[in-house]
Order: C-alpha cells, then structure tokens, then sequence
C-alpha cells in the first residue's frame, strides 16, 4: 500500500498540483473540518460509490488517524484503482480546513 505524510499533501497543494482527496470519516466527524478540497465519502458507502471514481486518477485517502483511510485504500487498490493512504489522518494535517 503507497502511503503519503500530510507535509507532502500540503505542499502538492500549496504548488498546484491537480490532486484528489477522499475523506473516508462519517458526516458528524467531517463537521469538525475536513481538507478544503476533499470529498466526502464514508468508508461503509465506499463500496456503492466507487463508481463515480476514475480508475486513471490517483485518490488520497484521509481519516481521523490513518486507519480507515488504509482499509479504503487497499479496497480501492483490489478493485483497480490507484490510491494513496494519508499517514496519520486528520490528527497529523497542518494545512487549512473548512
């Protein structure tokens, strides 16, 4: 499973690159802030949604800590797509929140 810290996130932000986040956390938690450009889709209705994802885009995938995050990405990954777990979740982000 290909990881990323939330510096490297931050910094492809802040430089323009084109990236896409998943938020994997429930509605409640994404209340308390979620990265700016982040979509929001639980893990439980990950398996629903994953066709509205792009399997030639690489996704982000971002949790409170890091773990859920990491069950997304390796679904994702077992059904062809490229994702990337965020280490340490929303507890390690810096950058800005909305």
């Amino acid at each position: 499973m290909k990881t990323i810290s939330p510096h490297e996130v931050l910094k492809m932000m802040d430089e323009g690159e084109e990236i896409n986040i998943i938020d994997v956390r429930q509605p409640e938690e994404v209340t308390t802030g979620k990265i700016t450009i982040a979509q929001n889709i639980p893990l439980g209705l990950l398996e629903f949604r994953m066709n509205e994802l792009d399997k030639n885009l690489e996704y982000i995938m971002v949790c409170h800590s890091g773990g859920r995050s990491a069950q997304a990405t390796m679904f994702l990954e077992d059904q062809g797509y490229k994702a990337v777990n965020m280490n340490g979740g929303m507890l390690a982000w810096e950058g800005p929140i909305e």
